[in-house]
């Protein structure tokens, strides 16, 4: 039917050059090698593409454009490597060149804009944080210039988020991945399953809707929001229009969580690691998470506490529920609700093939960082490996995430939120109170002495 999601399938191995899962796995690896390696042999080539203006601390707009006078040559680098790397990719995908190329480039120039905001002397006064600013700065553009379809060519906001997350791991302890993991992979439980099921039973038992779309904006409350309304809707073959009432509502309540976390956090002055648990429990999508983990955590003075926490429990936690609700509803669809239709059982592959890929590359980037340093004396890693080696790093994994932030912002219309429909609504934000209620609970009073270790 045309209205509806095609019958369940896989791409097979095929996925493994044609989904941005794998190529975010590729890329950020590749990265880390290549650093890994420039590292070792005393190269600065790697930290040389590093460059953005964030950290110039300019007061004045001559300072601004003194630093691109005598850098214009590291940017047009930075730029063409760039778009090596996501251009090539993204036509082996299937994306048009003719219109990533053009897109991405404004991404490019906007995304400088949005660092040299971060690098104004009083930008820390008025919260002005790169991440936050693209965001917005995307949703006004979006919503007031009409910008032409094609422009989404290049606004991949799972590509880049999913690159950043690979990129965030090797700055991620496996130690710590190893202690506080079962920690958030407990919480995520009881979160996903509470939240999961809350949804679904309003949406058919109080407002009547259909059980396919109860399941689509169930799991896209429960798990990681648009990655997760995308698998179950082709699990339990979903209306199209199922699938992007979830993503709409996913979006629109991410946007609300990235303010009103962080600052629910400061008024209750939580700790940056139970603030940043608290976001990874209660955010819909992973750039909006990260955005506002950063946002507190660079308020409450431990960014990086604030960060661990989120990536533990959004990360590690909830995103490892994608491929266990795909298969669930997978079953319950092929058995119970389009029997005659399906005829086939679905296999424990399923689990697999909706799996999110990237995860797999955040624990590979650990266990490399990890394995490779680990030989480093604590004075040595300060003085040597981490503005070395780390710091790089950690500036592209910042690249890749104010790509995503922008796109996020350049690709909402906030006209077309209206189109989800009231009952919709109303059950997906019964779970949302629900969800951030008993996220706080969890990261405050039942796990907080684990979230509150991190950063230290």
């Amino acid at each position: 039917m045309a209205n509806e999601m095609e019958k369940p399938k896989t791409m097979g191995w095929k996925e493994l050059y044609l989904k941005e899962d794998w190529w975010a796995i590729y890329l950020g690896i590749g990265i880390v090698l290549i650093s890994l390696i420039a590292f070792l042999n005393g190269s600065t080539i790697v930290k040389s593409l590093t460059i953005n203006p964030g950290g110039l601390k300019w007061s004045s707009i001559d300072q601004l454009l003194d630093h691109f006078g005598k850098n214009i040559g590291s940017y047009v680098l930075q730029l063409l490597s760039w778009l090596v790397i996501f251009g090539v990719s993204t036509r082996i995908m299937g994306i048009k060149t003719s219109e990533f190329i053009p897109s991405f480039i404004i991404l490019y120039v906007l995304s400088i804009i949005m660092f040299a905001i971060g690098g104004w002397v009083d930008a820390a006064k008025y919260n002005l944080e790169p991440p936050l600013v693209a965001l917005i700065i995307g949703l006004i553009i979006a919503n007031v210039v009409p910008l032409p379809k094609w422009m989404d060519s290049g606004f991949r906001v799972e590509y880049y988020i999913k690159t950043g997350i690979v990129l965030l791991g090797a700055t991620f302890p496996i130690a710590l991945i190893a202690s506080a993991g079962p920690v958030a992979l407990l919480q995520a439980t009881v979160i996903s399953l509470t939240t999961c099921l809350t949804i679904y039973f309003v949406a058919t038992k109080i407002f009547g809707l259909d059980r396919r779309l109860a399941s689509v904006i169930g799991v896209g409350g429960a798990v990681c929001g648009v990655s997760a309304s995308m698998a179950i809707a082709s699990s339990v073959k979903a209306k199209k229009e199922h699938l992007y009432t979830s993503v709409t509502l996913v979006v629109a309540w991410a946007l609300v969580m990235i303010f009103f976390i962080p600052f629910a956090s400061k008024l209750l002055n939580l700790n940056p690691g139970v603030a940043g648990a608290w976001v990874g429990t209660s955010e819909f999508a992973d750039a909006a998470g990260f955005a506002a983990a950063t946002a507190y955590g660079k308020m409450a003075g431990n960014e990086n506490a604030a960060i661990q926490g989120f990536t533990l429990m959004k990360v590690i936690g909830r995103d490892m529920w994608i491929g266990i609700w795909s298969f669930i509803f997978a079953m319950i669809s092929c058995l119970k609700w389009e029997k005659e239709e399906c005829g086939v059982k679905p296999s424990a592959m399923e689990i697999w093939w909706r799996f999110p890929k990237f995860v797999i590359g955040f624990f590979v980037a650990s266990l490399l960082m990890t394995s490779i340093t680990a030989g480093y004396s604590t004075a040595d890693f300060g003085k040597i490996v981490k503005p070395g080696l780390l710091l790089p790093i950690v500036s592209l994994r910042s690249w890749a995430f104010i790509f995503c932030f922008l796109s996020i912002g350049l690709t909402t219309r906030f006209k077309e939120l209206k189109a989800a429909g009231w009952k919709p609504f109303g059950a997906f934000t019964i779970g949302v109170l629900i969800n951030v209620a008993l996220g706080f609970l969890l990261s405050d009073f039942v796990f907080g002495n684990y979230w509150m270790n991190l950063g230290k």
